[in-house]
């Protein structure tokens, strides 16, 4: 038996109304990890610990989710994906329900981290959905259910905003969870069953992400890219709330979530980024998405105390990113056709562990330097992959001018 299938079972079996399920459920699960948010200072209040205390919570979802990704998530090239799918909602129900009735902040850390850890459904539907979909539909199925995903993540934010506002922080864990039960019961009866795609044995699919690592530099590099821009988004979003409740702004959580409705240009510019990294060189609009994301916290940093100087470095930041995360995946899903999940997983993983890096280096300098430390920080974390790239660059353009013939140019890398 050949470890991978070279064709997968069960392609060409998904309808638009199972596509746009697949979507719905992307986004409502990717949005247990954002919640939280805007909800810090009233988590603070309520368990009467300081706002240093819980600047790490946003963190302990992102590293769980690194860890489910890395361990779990590949799973879905060999076992059931339906089956798998079903498991990993139910798990997330326990946590949402434990995030709901934690009555110390060391239980709410704990439900944090076990949240993130079975909150990979999405990673677990966009390749389900790639498999499924007829192959002159993929692109436009997967896109489909990535922009579910992006909703959700815009969505959330403001959503836990209005409910953390007016009905307590609480009471948005408890609508997940009753959110999450419903979407059990519908993917359960929409999703068909499956079989898997490889032959290889649990330690076998594990180890061969180690082996793309190490034999795939342009993955090296994406990877770099992504933790860096995960970083600095969660870092972003885990300080704003505090930043907004201080004079000029005096802001409730209500209108720190619509913050998040402002990054809908990201949406809107994530399959046009798409096609331009599909027809010309993916790594560029990758660099350019790094560089508009520091451009925006140098407009959130000169105008920390406008309102429209946020608003601009909001669009920025949205923008950069989405730039930057699709061009890294249609960079990475070409090198190996046959392990995209795999190659997923990888990526993700390192976008997890960044944006919790991300997350406890922002809340560090928050307590430490105030809203102008946030922006610094996050700048810095930016500048180290441009200039790792800028270095590859000039290295690269040596080599092949030394070992060029005279007269003829080198190649573009």
């Amino acid at each position: 038996m050949n470890a991978e299938l070279e064709e997968p079972i069960g392609a060409g079996r998904l309808g638009r109304r199972t596509t746009l399920l697949m979507a719905i459920g992307c986004g409502v699960t990717v949005a247990n990890l954002h919640y939280v948010q805007p909800l810090l200072p009233q988590i603070a209040r309520d368990l009467h610990v300081g706002e240093g205390g819980v600047a790490h919570i946003p963190a302990l979802p992102q590293v769980g989710y690194a860890l489910g990704l890395l361990l779990i998530a590949p799973l879905g090239d060999m076992v059931e994906r339906r089956g798998l799918v079903v498991a990993m909602l139910t798990a997330v129900i326990v946590a949402l329900v434990g995030m709901a009735v934690a009555p110390t902040l060391g239980l709410l850390a704990v439900a944090s981290f076990l949240l993130g850890v079975t909150t990979i459904t999405p990673q677990l539907l966009l390749p389900f959905a790639a498999h499924l979909a007829p192959p002159g539909e993929r692109g436009r199925v997967v896109g489909t259910v990535q922009g579910g995903l992006l909703i959700g993540v815009l969505l959330s934010r403001t959503v836990s905003g209005f409910v953390g506002q007016y009905l307590g922080w609480r009471a948005m864990y408890g609508i997940a969870a009753g959110l999450s039960i419903l979407l059990l019961v519908v993917l359960r009866r929409a999703l068909p069953r499956d079989k898997a795609t490889t032959g290889l044995t649990y330690p076998r699919l594990i180890g061969s992400l180690w082996e793309m690592v190490r034999t795939e530099p342009a993955l090296r590099q994406a990877c770099l890219f992504g933790s860096a821009t995960f970083g600095v988004f969660l870092a972003f979003w885990s300080t704003l709330a505090f930043h907004l409740a201080e004079p000029p702004f005096r802001y409730g959580s209500e209108i720190v979530g619509l913050f998040g409705l402002v990054g809908v240009v990201g949406v809107l510019a994530a399959s046009l980024v798409g096609k331009l990294a599909d027809r010309g060189d993916s790594r560029f609009t990758a660099v350019l998405g790094l560089v508009l994301m520091l451009a925006s916290f140098f407009e959130l940093w000169v105008g920390s105390n406008r309102l429209g100087g946020i608003v601009a470095g909001v669009i920025l930041l949205d923008l950069g990113m989405q730039m930057t995360h699709v061009s890294n995946q249609a960079r990475i899903y070409a090198l190996r056709p046959e392990a995209q999940n795999r190659l997923n997983t990888i990526y993700m993983v390192s976008c997890c562990v960044g944006a919790g890096v991300g997350s406890i280096l922002g809340g560090f300098a928050w307590s430490r330097w105030g809203w102008g430390g946030v922006c610094a920080v996050c700048g810095l974390q930016l500048a180290v992959p441009l200039l790792g790239f800028a270095r590859s660059l000039i290295g690269r353009t040596e080599d092949e001018g030394e070992s060029a013939p005279e007269g003829v140019l080198p190649e573009p890398g």
